[in-house]
This record gives C-alpha cells, sequence and structure tokens, in this order.
C-alpha cells in the first residue's frame, strides 16, 4: 500500500487555511495527501476584520473560525503549536512547547513533512526604532487584537472616570492604520450615546505617516477622498512625520517635534515572522519574505512553497512585488489548491498569474473607498460609499463560503446580520 504523502502548512491565515481545507484527502498521482495546519492560535479572524476586534466594533467569537471544528469539518490534521525553526535535511518543522501560563502543557516537538507550505502572514516592521517593541501595541493576529481591546476599554474607563482628554496614537498611514482610525472614533460615539458623556470629544484619535500622504499603494484620488472624511472625523493626520523614537509618553520625531499618547499603535511596514530567519540557504527579500518561483516553490527547494505575505514571486512579465493584501493571498492560495497536487507529484503547472481587482478601504460605518481593477470591462475606476461598502463585505462573505461552502457561508452571514441587531454596537464594558 502506498503511504501518504504529508503535506504540512505553517499558518492558518487567509491562505493557508484555505490550502488545509481544500487539500485534505486529495490525491498527488498515486498517493493520498496527508495534511497538517500547524498555527499558534486556536481559531482564525480574516485578517482585514482585525482593526475592527482591536476597536470593539466586532466581536473575535463571532467572526473567528474554530481551526479544530474546521478540520473536523474538512479532513486535516490541526496541531497548535509555534514554528520556530525548520530541519530541511531531515524535513522536519521544530514546533515550541505549548504553555498555559507557566505550565509547559505540550512538551517542544517536531512534525515531519513531505512538502511544506509556508502561509506565515507577515507582522509590522518597526524598523529598529527604539522603544517599539516597548511601549507599542500592535494587531497583527487574533490575539493581539484582542489584547488591544482588552486595554484600549480599560484606557476609556479611566478617561471617563477623569474626565481627562485621551489620545490614541497609531503608526502607519496603510489600510490598517486609516481604518483602525475610523473604527475608534466609531466606538467614542457609540460609548456617548450609551450614556458615557463627552466620550467623543475626550478620544482624539492621531495617525501619523512618515510618508507625503496616506494609503500610499491606493490612488490619490482614494487617499485624498480618505484623508478628508478622516478630517471631518476629527483624526488628526501627520504626514512627513517621521517616528524616530517611542517611550511611555508618546512619539519622539526625527523633525525634534513629538506626539503625546496614552495608548500606542505600530501599524507601519511590513516584515515576514522571525520564523523565517531559520531558513538558511534560501533567499530572502530584505523584509525577510521568502522569494519564490512562478510556482510559488522556493527556489533551492522544490519541497517549500510559500504564498501570502511571507512570500515575494517572482513572475514572469512582473517587474514588481505582489501587494501584501488578502486579495493576492487568496489568489495564491486558489493557484496551489489547484496545482500543488500535480506539483507534488511532479507534474507541470502554468505560472501564477496574479490580477488585480482593485482596492478597498472601510472606514467603519461612515463611508467606504476604493478602486477597480483594470480587467474585463473595467478600466480602473472610483467608488464609495454603499457600493464601495457592499464590495467590502461581499469579499469576506465570498471567502466564508469558499472555507466552509455556500450554505453554511450563507447562514453564518445571517447569524451575524441578526446578531448585530440584537448586540450591542460595540464592546464597552471593562473587567476593572
Amino acid at each position: 500500500m502506498t503511504e501518504d504523502h504529508r503535506l504540512v502548512v505553517v499558518g492558518g491565515g487567509v491562505a493557508g487555511l484555505d490550502v488545509a481545507s481544500h487539500l485534505a484527502s486529495k490525491r498527488a498521482g498515486d498517493r493520498r495527501l496527508r495534511v497538517t495546519l500547524l498555527d499558534r492560535e486556536t481559531a482564525y479572524v480574516w485578517k482585514p476584520m482585525l482593526h475592527t476586534i482591536a476597536a470593539g466594533t466586532s466581536e473575535a467569537s463571532a467572526q473567528e473560525t474554530a481551526f479544530a471544528a474546521q478540520a473536523r469539518s474538512r479532513r486535516f490534521n490541526y496541531e497548535p503549536g509555534e514554528a520556530i525553526g525548520i530541519d530541511r535535511e531531515r524535513r522536519e518543522v521544530r514546533v515550541a512547547p505549548l504553555r498555559a501560563g507557566d505550565e509547559e502543557v505540550v512538551p517542544a516537538r517536531s512534525i515531519s513533512y513531505d512538502t511544506l507550505v509556508l502561509a506565515v502572514g507577515s507582522r509590522a516592521n518597526d524598523f529598529g526604532t527604539p522603544g517599539v517593541a516597548e511601549h507599542c501595541a500592535s494587531i497583527d493576529s487574533r490575539s493581539e487584537a484582542i489584547a488591544f481591546n482588552d486595554r484600549l476599554r480599560v484606557c476609556l474607563v479611566k478617561a471617563a472616570v477623569s474626565q481627562r482628554p485621551f489620545t490614541v496614537g497609531i503608526v502607519g498611514g496603510g489600510a490598517t492604520g486609516v481604518e483602525l482610525s475610523a473604527e475608534l472614533v466609531q466606538v467614542a460615539q457609540i460609548a456617548e450615546q450609551f450614556g458615557v458623556s463627552g466620550a467623543s470629544s475626550r478620544l482624539k484619535v492621531v495617525l501619523i505617516e512618515s510618508g507625503s500622504r496616506i494609503l500610499s499603494p491606493f490612488p490619490e484620488r482614494v487617499a485624498d477622498a480618505v484623508r478628508v472624511k478622516l478630517a471631518q472625523l476629527g483624526v488628526e493626520i501627520r504626514t512627513d512625520a517621521r517616528v524616530a523614537s517611542v517611550d511611555a509618553s508618546g512619539f519622539q520625531l526625527a523633525d525634534g517635534g513629538a506626539v503625546a499618547a496614552e495608548l500606542k499603535v505600530w501599524a507601519a511596514g511590513v516584515k515576514a515572522p522571525a520564523f523565517l530567519d531559520a531558513f538558511d540557504g534560501l533567499e530572502r527579500t530584505r523584509s525577510g519574505q521568502l522569494v519564490v518561483g512562478p510556482t510559488l516553490a522556493a527556489k533551492n527547494d522544490p519541497r517549500i512553497f510559500a504564498l501570502g505575505d511571507c512570500a515575494s514571486p517572482v513572475l514572469p512579465g512582473r517587474d514588481r512585488p505582489l501587494p501584501t493584501t488578502a486579495q493576492a493571498a487568496h489568489e495564491q492560495a486558489l493557484y496551489l489548491c489547484k496545482h500543488l497536487p500535480a506539483l507534488i507529484a511532479g507534474r507541470s503547472a502554468p505560472a501564477f498569474r496574479y490580477h488585480d481587482f482593485g482596492s478597498l478601504v472601510s472606514l467603519g460605518g461612515y463611508d467606504a473607498f476604493g478602486s477597480l481593477g483594470r480587467f474585463g470591462f473595467f478600466d480602473g475606476g472610483f467608488i464609495q460609499g454603499r457600493v464601495a461598502q457592499l464590495g467590502h463585505a461581499l469579499l469576506y462573505r465570498s471567502y466564508q463560503a469558499r472555507l466552509h461552502g455556500f450554505w453554511k457561508g450563507g447562514l453564518l452571514w445571517l447569524a451575524d446580520t441578526i446578531a448585530r441587531r440584537v448586540r450591542p454596537a460595540a464592546r464597552l464594558s471593562s473587567d476593572v
């Protein structure tokens, strides 16, 4: 009897969970794929939703997909734990001990693979700025978003009791920083509606961007419209402002200025996770991404594939890197779901091709803006308002349908819609 082919997927984000869900029990030639998903989190949340969980306008429990439940439904294995290294000769992924507080629940271990798929996403890049690690929060994962919301609610309670101003400083004028800014304004307005007098006037949001404008990857018309709307909402935007250091009081700028902030968020830059530092002998970019070829395989190791934010594909006819977006990661996942079994079996596959379907940015319940991609009947274009908000929602719902199936995905959408009618509009209570 032919042994199963061990396919290990590290990272259960938008790309990794898709690959694990759709390739489990498929065949590569005459061998069945035995798929294992490794992730340090217990559940997945669509990354473009993390800022809403951080602000408290969405509940993590209502948006997450539990890995154990998905594994049972789609027949792959889920291994909880954090990948900390790799032995390419022995084809093993080293996993850190699993702890509950100070107690070691599961000792360090290794997971063997025949083919390895890396979908470990990215993290914010502090560019070596002093004080960021000690004083700034990040929202690159589900657990970080939940932790930030816990801190935010405590700060809001303190501000309400003391009746003093409270400032949140956000470094990074990309989609995460911009969308988080709007969600924070919305939380303050909701708090005021629930009786927290003066919440909107006491909460101040400052968005700091080192470049000349926010949303630099977006068309200028979109960036300008977003800037105008954020200003109307009361968000202070500081462009051409490079942060030199961070301390307990706030941000010290390179020009000698300062931005005081009680709660500090770093959402600038993109950097591959530290796990990839263990990949000796494989080409990586300056930001740590693994360089992969047209089939998303590592150049010097055909047993390793990478996709999403942690990968930098070298594609025919394209001289620019792919954007680090959920859309790009999803397209790469679709490609591997279709062609990885053939590649494992030694057959050829066409090169991956990226299609730009446009960009969207949502400012909570206030507005949304975006641009259409240049394909088919479309040749770019600007959209805003309900059309853009619907487009933003459909991206998430279509992914849910692919992950869970059409009917279950539709039921999840219905359940979420009903829940939004009966739940409070934001998490406002605190355990203090």
